[in-house]
């Protein structure tokens, strides 16, 4: 599991070790039932403080992504094959809506939108 955290980004640390495990489970290379390294072997890995990495675990159990599971540790859900749930939905599309806005404002057409989300949605099904 590689993992690089840009530790002068504005992008809270805890955050980028979230988003950058989803991708990893995007991406097909952590899957369901996968474990997690423990939160003080992460931390260590990554040279972060331990509550960084649990606070990071927590965001993703919030999500569903992942569970705690007592003595066996982090553990990664299955991926849902019969679709999203209306509360997670609305959640990503509640997160989308400010930096589709973002990109609009900035001066970036709707088909442009579309291509670049095409484009990442080919990197990480790896289409």
């Amino acid at each position: 599991m590689f993992i690089q955290i840009e530790p002068t980004s504005d992008i809270p640390i805890y955050t980028q070790l979230a988003n950058q495990i989803i991708e990893l489970i995007a991406r097909g290379q952590l899957k369901g039932g996968d474990a997690l390294p423990s939160v003080r072997a992460l931390a260590s890995d990554l040279s972060v403080n331990m509550h960084t990495v649990n606070k990071s675990y927590h965001e993703l159990v919030h999500k569903g992504i992942i569970r705690i599971v007592p003595k066996s540790g982090a553990i990664i859900n299955p991926i849902v094959q019969e679709g999203i749930t209306n509360e997670n939905c609305h959640r990503i599309i509640e997160q989308l809506k400010p930096i589709i806005a973002e990109a609009l404002v900035l001066g970036m057409s709707p088909e442009e939108i579309g291509q670049h989300a095409s484009s990442i949605l080919v990197d990480l099904k790896g289409e």
